[in-house]
């Protein structure tokens, strides 16, 4: 008998302790909400350091994505525009298939920029999230 009520109280203290979620924070239902910008300058900004959105398990990959994106603000608090440019990338992920995933390419421009600019996203692995360096963070 003491041993199942050491064990009962083992089991509601690992279940009944907090715990800290990688899970993003959603704003609205098409957006998350990023908290810092990102130092490293190639976060996002190569396919050696893609944003980690997750959400391929439950299916929300693409909508993870999309909710990433729409997070971002150009470097003046600009609206940003975007469009998929395909796959590419190969990476090794414990999430994919055999152990490899693809990451998404997007393009992103804003009002008054020169150029558009590729961000690489993961949607097979979770990260902490930030934007990346150049670009600015949507307010509500």
């Amino acid at each position: 008998m003491k041993q199942l009520v050491i064990a009962a109280f083992v089991l509601c203290t690992i279940s009944c302790s907090s715990t800290k979620s990688n899970s993003p924070i959603l704003l609205d239902d098409n957006t998350f909400e990023l908290k810092e910008i990102s130092t490293n300058s190639s976060y996002g900004l190569s396919e050696k350091n893609p944003v980690e959105v997750g959400g391929v398990a439950s299916t929300n990959g693409p909508k993870n994505e999309r909710r990433y994106l729409n997070a971002l603000t150009g470097p003046n608090g600009e609206k940003v525009s975007y469009f998929r440019s395909g796959s590419c990338c190969p990476i090794k992920s414990k999430n994919g298939m055999m152990g490899m995933a693809i990451l998404d390419n997007y393009r992103v421009t804003w009002e008054g920029s020169k150029d558009t600019v590729s961000i690489y996203i993961n949607m097979y692995d979770s990260g902490a999230l930030k934007a990346p360096l150049g670009f600015g963070i949507k307010e509500f």
